[in-house]
């Protein structure tokens, strides 16, 4: 073993050993790394692809669901929003039933724009993906959405 594998090996986490936030930022921060430099050219801001992703599951979707979903503030998904309309992937219309909400649907130029960066999104994935079992998978996300749950929509 080479002595910088022996150094990595021996570091310790100190009060961090058991901190799930500082575990799932290691990995997000490596999984953003590696997505934005596989879609450089796109020139995405934080949280587009996501925001993206979950407008066009769930077209009509409110600016408030779409924040709590994608875990950002109210106020930072507007602007998000609104990039995303300069650049013709969404479009933000007025509720036909509550004129103080916005309904969020994915323009053609978006879902084509979304079908190559979910490529991208998947071959980073699969880099860390790979060492788990199909069971390990599922119960990784069952537990991570369990966690998000928690926060969101406290149990009573």
């Amino acid at each position: 073993m080479s002595s910088a594998a022996k150094h990595r090996d021996s570091i310790t986490l100190g009060r961090l050993d058991d901190a799930i936030g500082f575990r799932l930022r290691r990995v997000q921060n490596q999984l953003s790394r590696d997505f934005q430099a596989r879609s450089r050219e796109w020139d995405l801001r934080a949280g587009m692809f996501s925001a993206l992703e979950i407008i066009l599951a769930n077209p009509g979707i409110s600016q408030t669901d779409l924040a709590r979903e994608v875990g950002m503030d109210k106020s930072v998904i507007v602007s998000l929003i609104d990039e995303l309309e300069r650049r013709g992937w969404t479009v933000r219309e007025r509720s036909a039933t509550d004129r103080r909400r916005y309904c969020l649907s994915v323009t053609p130029e978006g879902q084509a724009a979304l079908d190559a960066l979910v490529g991208n999104m998947l071959h980073i994935e699969q880099i860390g993906l790979a060492v788990l079992t199909p069971e390990e998978r599922r119960t990784l996300i069952e537990a991570l959405d369990k966690i998000y749950r928690a926060y969101v929509r406290p149990l009573a």
